[in-house]
């Protein structure tokens, strides 16, 4: 067999030789994209990116014992055996330098299995077989082709300038090159890794990996930021089109070199602000790195970060540079594409479009995305599926937008990762019109650079909010009574519900009084396309900027950053005061009017599932919320002054209670670090954290039984595209918390859980039914 008939894919139909070089280009861009990670340089004697493009060059080279090629031949089903292990014959011959040779062995052995545990581990297959049983699982491997081979590799090793053997040896015995290797790599990996060596081989797995990724898909990375130091003055002149100019924080975010918190109120501009300082960074990141800075901008909501992609790509002048990472990305590009009036067959071009865009955006094509937090997390899963996320991040810039305090596990997570971040050359910023001072000390304590605090003005700034407080609870009577009288004044109102069940009964309530059919429920328990029709009314008859109607619209606290919504006065359930000022920011949004009714209602104290400490309408510890409902009371009646409103975070923060937040707070830091981010054993597989994580992190979706067969048939309705079907088909899965999978049934034939339960498409998810519905209560499921 010649080097000319190997082949590394057969669907698509691809040659050895031009995957390799293939993916030796992506190395090359990938490297030339995060640039240098100064942490790694003591560690690696400056060689990582060396090792990640020769591990990229020759990372499938191990394919061409006969056996895999007639898999993929299709002579064979399969062959059973991992080319990894083969690979690593090639590249004694190759690299002279024994330290940078055991890091490309690395690159290589790792970047499909892990050593140890998991799906299929190296070790379990290979470390304890003889010399024999190498051979006679391996062979037979074409002599003549394995010579071609290591020339071709040489060769193109040196066209690219990297480090190679002066006296290369393209004869050598390929399996007995990669047996002495394997089990050299074994024990260089088997006693834990000190200082940063774990951290350098999951980011050098990482590489290999997405340029493995990049090559296959004949993927593009892109090369250009437009957060730049144009981006400036572009804002400036689309501001000026509109008779606006820059405010003071936002200029000032613009001219801090290093990490930043912005207090800056609704409706201020403050992401402006914060999209200022990323260009900043970005310039010095990049000229300290030499490479292209990503820009990350996480938000806690889902349809906060649709519309936050939507607002980018017109902010820039193309979208193609934006990413969205969440789990219906492609959904969002599916969403954005297809028009009212399409077509069935206009609708499957869109989903294939859609599908390929949102592939694109997984293997980090884009330069700025848009996502939560727990996205940009999952990178220290590490391993062949996580790792890239983490190289991805290197020399990157984060922007936190309101990022809630009051949740001390997920905060504490993300307070370690933030360290994390800072180590790999990033730069942090956290946005919020709510943020206490404790946050800012947390912030402090997790990242050893100097932290720069720029706060907005707001001397002078008209007053929004008009403070008032209730004795009863937002479902009595009394309450449902008073929202009626404003909705008869054609007033636009906004009913906010800490819990799903007290969000339905309102809703039922109250729609009947709402003029013109103007009335909405808004929470997460919605198919997926009913939540996107309602958030497209609701959008366009409250927009900031929209003519004025009147109308209800019920929500839970999904409404507190995800709509840019304007409403004539709230009435909500008393809730922690971060959530409450989030409230608060839907009314009178752009201080156009004078200052709007926000209704505060007390909340139902009790322990969930009558047991344990008591929760404010099952959602919300206590304390936080009876200690802000103490300090409102204090200014019944009076406009609320947001400046003074940080004042009212500082002294919830600075009870006993805020004392054991922050040390709840600090232990979760340091939980994440330990479980996650000590990288001793890199390429033991983390299966069982992966579980953890999506327990704290992830939900679940399921699909009504009585769209089951609507389900099914959309899954096989493109003809050749799996993938674009099953898109289509996700316009009915509605979203769970994790904890509620039992209450569903998985049907495996269809991929999917199916949930027996009531519905409407105005009221959402309703009664569950069958043996679930004894354990199931509806104000548990946010």
């Amino acid at each position: 067999m010649r080097l000319h008939d190997l082949l590394a894919k057969s669907r698509p139909r691809e040659t050895l030789t031009a995957h390799l070089a293939a993916t030796l280009d992506g190395a090359i861009a990938l490297r030339r994209r995060v640039g240098t990670i100064h942490a790694l340089e003591k560690v690696t004697d400056g060689l990582f990116w060396a090792a990640v493009c020769l591990a990229g060059l020759c990372h499938d080279a191990g394919k061409i014992p006969d056996g895999f090629q007639a898999m993929l031949k299709g002579h064979i089903k399969a062959w059973g055996e991992r080319h990894e292990v083969v690979s690593l014959g090639f590249l004694p011959a190759l690299i002279e330098d024994d330290h940078l040779l055991l890091w490309v062995a690395t690159g290589v052995a790792t970047h499909h299995r892990s050593l140890e545990g998991g799906r299929g581990p190296l070790l379990h297959a290979y470390g304890h077989a003889s010399d024999a049983e190498w051979r006679d699982r391996l062979q037979p491997i074409s002599q003549s082709a394995a010579m071609e081979l290591s020339v071709w590799l040489l060769d193109m090793a040196q066209r690219a300038r990297l480090p190679t053997a002066r006296n290369p040896q393209p004869e050598s015995d390929i399996l007995g090159e990669a047996r002495q290797l394997f089990d050299r790599l074994w024990q260089w990996w088997e006693q834990p890794a000190l200082d940063e060596r774990g951290l350098v081989a999951v980011l050098l797995q990482g590489a290999v990996t997405l340029a493995d990724h990049v090559s296959s898909a004949h993927g593009v990375l892109h090369m250009h930021q437009p957060l730049n130091a144009a981006f400036r003055p572009h804002l400036e002149l689309a501001l000026a089109s509109k008779g606006h100019h820059l405010r003071p924080h936002q200029s000032d975010a613009a001219t801090i070199d290093g990490h930043l918190l912005l207090r800056a109120p609704t409706g201020s501009g403050k992401t402006e602000g914060g999209l200022l300082w990323a260009a900043t960074q970005v310039v010095q990141i990049s000229s300290r790195s030499g490479g292209v800075p990503r820009v990350f901008l996480t938000l806690p909501y889902l349809a906060s970060i649709n519309a936050m992609a939507t607002r980018l790509g017109r902010l820039l002048g193309n979208d193609d540079f934006v990413g969205v990472m969440h789990s219906r990305a492609a959904s969002f590009h599916l969403a954005t594409a297809i028009c009212p009036d399409d077509d069935e067959e206009q609708h499957v071009e869109a989903a294939r479009k859609a599908v390929s865009r949102a592939a694109a955006t997984r293997l980090f094509r884009e330069t700025v995305r848009v996502g939560t937090p727990y996205q940009i997390l999952r990178g220290v899963l590490a391993g062949p599926a996580h790792s890239s996320t983490l190289i991805d991040t290197a020399n990157s810039v984060f922007v936190l937008d309101e990022l809630h305090a009051y949740d001390p596990r997920r905060l504490g997570y993300i307070l370690a990762a933030a360290g994390l971040w800072e180590k790999l050359g990033g730069r942090i910023a956290v946005l919020s019109a709510t943020l206490p001072e404790a946050l800012a000390d947390l912030f402090r304590t997790a990242l050893r650079e100097t932290i720069h605090i720029v706060e907005a003005d707001t001397a002078g700034t008209p007053l929004r909010h008009r403070l008032s407080l209730r004795g009863s609870h937002l479902t009595d009577p009394e309450s449902i009574e008073e929202i009626r009288q404003r909705l008869a004044e054609d007033q636009a109102v906004l009913v906010v519900a800490n819990n799903v069940a007290d969000a339905q009964h309102l809703f039922a309530e109250l729609a009947p009084d709402a003029n013109d059919d103007a009335a909405f429920l808004l929470h997460s328990r919605f198919r997926r396309m009913d939540r996107s029709d309602l958030e497209a009314a609701i959008g366009e008859r409250f927009g900031v900027g929209s003519h004025r109607r009147p109308g209800l619209v019920v929500a839970t606290q999904v409404v507190e950053v995800s709509l840019d919504v304007d409403f004539d006065c709230l009435f909500t359930s008393a809730a922690p005061l971060e959530a409450l000022l989030q409230r608060f920011g839907r009314v009178n949004r752009i201080a156009a009017r004078p200052p709007a009714d926000v209704i505060v209602h007390p909340a139902a104290f009790a322990p969930r599932r009558a047991k344990g400490p008591d929760f404010a309408d099952g959602v919300y510890p206590r304390t936080p919320v009876e200690t802000g409902w103490d300090i409102l009371s204090r200014y019944d009646g009076e406009p609320v002054d947001e400046a003074q409103a940080r004042l009212w975070l500082d002294e919830v923060y600075g009870t006993a209670w805020g004392q054991e937040w922050r040390e709840e707070v600090e232990g979760h830091r340091q939980e994440f670090a330990d479980a996650f981010l000590r990288f001793a054993h890199p390429f033991v597989s983390r299966d069982d954290l992966a579980e953890r994580f999506d327990e704290l992190f992830d939900g679940t979706e399921a699909v009504l039984a009585q769209d089951r067969d609507a389900y099914e048939a959309d899954l096989n309705s493109v003809d050749g595209d799996k993938k674009a079907g099953r898109l289509l088909a996700e316009r009915y899965l509605i979203p769970m918390p994790y904890w509620a999978a039992p209450l569903t049934t998985w049907e495996k034939k269809l991929g999917v859980r199916i949930l027996n339960a009531d519905y409407d498409c105005r009221l959402g998810l309703g009664q569950i039914r069958g043996p679930a519905a004894q354990t199931y209560e509806a104000g548990e499921v946010l």
